[in-house]
């Protein structure tokens, strides 16, 4: 899942991208609200976290024109002030969601997933699909009800598909999901990875549409 993060700390932001990426996350980052509005109108996010502070002016201005603008996707608004005023006028601008600094790396991504849960119209941590059981909290995986063991790259690709099953997902797409903007990835490391999660879970689960992607097939057996 790739997330916007807009931060101008570069402490706070590289100890944030290190957790986040370690969680199964794909964070992006950048440090101004221009750039921000840039990368979110023109790259496809599932979720924004978005300092306040940030160098070229209060970041609310960012939060209705993106909504003005048509953009759904979570806003989890990270502040300094702890003042209720400043926290209504993030929610009632748009934002979905708030913390206040110094953040717990916990509670954050806690409130990524209920966050992700709500826009998915999901009720629980785990999705269930085509024999396989994924727990998006501790990464636990089962097919046909058996133990598979995942690596981190694995678990990003297997939810993303699972997120969106039956909808191809173009390689482009899971390299961005994967390794960002600037990733320097092997050619065939997508690839790589899907070959490794046809072994772990079936031949049939993941489907190649030649020249386009890949996507899971819900229906695979039948």
């Amino acid at each position: 899942m790739r997330i916007l993060l807009v931060e101008d700390d570069e402490l706070l932001a590289k100890g944030m991208i290190t957790r986040l990426k370690r969680m199964g996350y794909q964070p992006e980052l950048c440090t101004t609200g221009s750039q921000a509005l840039l990368a979110a109108q023109g790259s496809s996010f599932e979720l924004m976290i978005l300092d306040l502070g940030l160098p070229d002016g209060f970041a609310l201005d960012i939060i209705r024109q993106l909504r003005h603008g048509g953009v759904t996707m979570p806003i989890l608004v990270l502040t300094a002030q702890s003042q209720l005023e400043t926290k209504l006028t993030a929610l009632n601008s748009g934002a979905d969601d708030y913390l206040v600094k110094p953040i717990d790396v916990l509670e954050l991504e806690a409130r990524i997933r209920v966050l992700c849960r709500r826009q998915q119209q999901r009720t629980d941590d785990n999705l269930q699909l085509a024999g396989i059981s994924l727990n998006l909290q501790n990464h636990h995986c089962q097919f046909q009800q058996q133990d598979v063991n995942l690596t981190l790259r694995e678990f990003m690709l297997l939810k993303e598909f699972m997120l969106k099953p039956d909808r191809i997902l173009s390689r482009q797409q899971l390299e961005e999901l994967s390794y960002g903007w600037d990733g320097d990835n092997e050619s065939n490391a997508i690839e790589v990875h899907i070959h490794n999660l046809r072994k772990k879970l079936s031949a049939d689960v993941i489907k190649t549409v030649r020249g386009v992607g890949y996507m899971l097939v819900t229906q695979y057996g039948h």
